[in-house]
């Protein structure tokens, strides 16, 4: 994948194809090394002059008093660089390393930064020859940005630290050889630079509300087949009733549900039935599925913003001549999205354990018991239900704010972290979890229309269930189901199942 680095923003979805796994080079517009240019000189005249900038000629954090020679500014970036690589835990997965490094590249090209353009330049040279530092997942806070994860990162750049070059950990000096990339030598300013910075936490929240976003798809479209399998009615999604509280999400996921059960012959055939009204996890499909939208669209606001942000400190501004201390580093607003992307995930995934149990639950379907053809002797989807019931737990132990709680480093002097990471690495668990509780409704509710023997279900609904019994058969009698679930999670993941319904003429958006 080719990225061209203009004055257009970032959009997440060229995010995508680089957390999906594929390799990015970028290329520089003129105007972009203009404005690189441009800040590394107020840096450099900044130095001339002989004024105390933070981070550049200081100590870090509690030490920022501690005034360091000129002699020594180049060794105090390295050092940097190598005291604060304290990370721990397993590696970032190298997909979310290379869209980390993008954004990197991204924030440096504002030139708020004061960089050299030989530094931007040397970091796209690492993605372009796949070059993946080893990053581990634990030790920031998220504020003074993700200072551990990002150092392990730098460290490629200077020829130390580790690396994954084609599928093999190495050290990070034998990586750039291989690569025949030479190692660059830091200049003032540069190490903190490097590190500053809410790259980390963003990757990750931007993964979690991509998937998330294809995952609120699919859950409407199990919804849909779930209420089919169930007999239930289309009636609490007329659009007069969501145009009478018309929040956006509820509007939207509404509108889903509807046009998936238009014409369905099984609904027709149920139409004067005795019931009066579906469970809320039916009939209040759309307001909880709704505020899940909501809370993602919102998530989505920020990190479009965050993505093209400058978050550094100091920042230099090349049109006064100044460079200022601030806290952009401080990954509040990603860390608040991330929390509000788990909440709402687990919220979704929540109600569609609630429609896995409407289908197993003999006393509530109507159907065999398990949707086993031999309750008794088999157990059918119960442990199925089970599993999903587990995922829910998990993802509600996880959806606890992370944003909320605040431990100060630094002596004090970061008194006040966003906890970010921590914030991210919950709300893309979430999703994972939540993936596999729609797959486990989708296989039940085609295990559920699989006892309708008379009556065929709308066109795309029809094709999301030929989708999967081309892969994965009825249940006749009891086997590992495991396996089945984790085949539809991928489904669910990439798109595959709201794909086979668009193709059959369904809508959704």
């Amino acid at each position: 994948m080719k990225l061209a680095v203009s004055r257009a923003p970032l959009r997440l979805e060229d995010l995508a194809p680089v957390l999906a796994g594929e390799r990015v080079s970028v290329a520089f517009a003129p105007e972009v090394r203009r404005r690189i240019a441009a800040g590394r000189r107020v840096v450099e005249r900044a130095l001339r002059s002989g004024e105390t900038l933070y981070g550049i000629n200081t100590g870090f954090g509690k030490l920022a008093r501690v005034r360091i020679s000129d002699a020594e500014l180049e060794q105090l970036q390295v050092n940097l660089l190598r005291s604060h690589a304290c990370g721990v835990g397993e590696p970032l997965p190298a997909a979310t390393v290379r869209t980390l490094m993008l954004l990197r590249v991204r924030t440096l090209a504002t030139g708020r930064s004061g960089v050299r353009l030989e530094l931007v330049q040397k970091l796209a040279e690492l993605l372009a020859a796949d070059v993946v530092p080893v990053v581990p997942s634990q030790g920031s806070v998220g504020a003074s940005g993700d200072l551990a994860p990002l150092a392990h990162l730098a460290l490629a750049l200077i020829g130390e630290g580790e690396c994954e070059l084609e599928g093999e950990r190495m050290a990070g000096a034998k990586a750039l050889a291989k690569a025949g990339i030479a190692p660059i030598a830091l200049a003032p300013k540069e190490g903190i630079s490097l590190i500053n910075g809410t790259q980390v936490t963003t990757a990750l929240c931007c993964e979690a509300l991509l998937r998330a976003e294809n995952l609120a798809r699919h859950a409407d479209l199990a919804c849909a087949l779930t209420i089919e399998a169930l007999k239930g009615t289309d009636k609490a999604f007329d659009r007069r009733i969501h145009a009478a509280r018309p929040h956006a999400g509820q509007r939207v996921a509404a509108a889903n549900l509807h046009a998936l059960l238009a014409g369905s012959a099984i609904l027709r055939s149920h139409a004067d039935c005795d019931r009066v009204q579906d469970p809320y996890s039916m009939r209040c499909a759309p307001q909880v599925h709704g505020a899940c939208r909501d809370a993602l669209a919102e998530a989505r606001r920020t990190l479009e913003i965050e993505i093209n942000a400058a978050t550094d400190n100091p920042l230099v501004f090349a049109e006064q001549g100044e460079i200022l201390s601030g806290g952009n580093f401080h990954a509040q607003p990603v860390a608040a999205s991330a929390d509000r992307i788990a909440a709402a995930v687990a919220d979704l995934a929540s109600i569609s354990e609630r429609r896995i149990e409407q289908m197993v639950n003999p006393d509530l379907s109507g159907l065999p018991a398990f949707l086993t053809p031999q309750p008794g002797l088999c157990s059918g989807f119960m442990i199925a239900q089970v599993a999903a019931a587990a995922l829910v737990s998990e993802s509600r132990s996880l959806s606890f704010p992370a944003a909320v709680d605040s431990i100060p480093t630094s002596a004090n002097k970061e008194d006040h972290v966003s906890m970010g990471p921590i914030a991210a690495r919950k709300a893309l668990q979430i999703v994972v979890n939540a993936e596999r509780v729609v797959a486990i409704e989708f296989l039940a509710a085609a295990q559920a229309l699989d006892f309708e023997t008379g009556l065929e279900t709308t066109r795309p609904l029809a094709a999301v269930r030929r989708f999967i019994r081309r892969t994965i058969p009825r249940v006749e009698a009891d086997r590992a189901l495991s396996g089945d679930v984790e085949q539809t999670a991928r489904w669910v993941r990439s798109g595959d199942l709201v794909a086979a319904s668009v193709r059959a003429g369904g809508v959704v958006r």
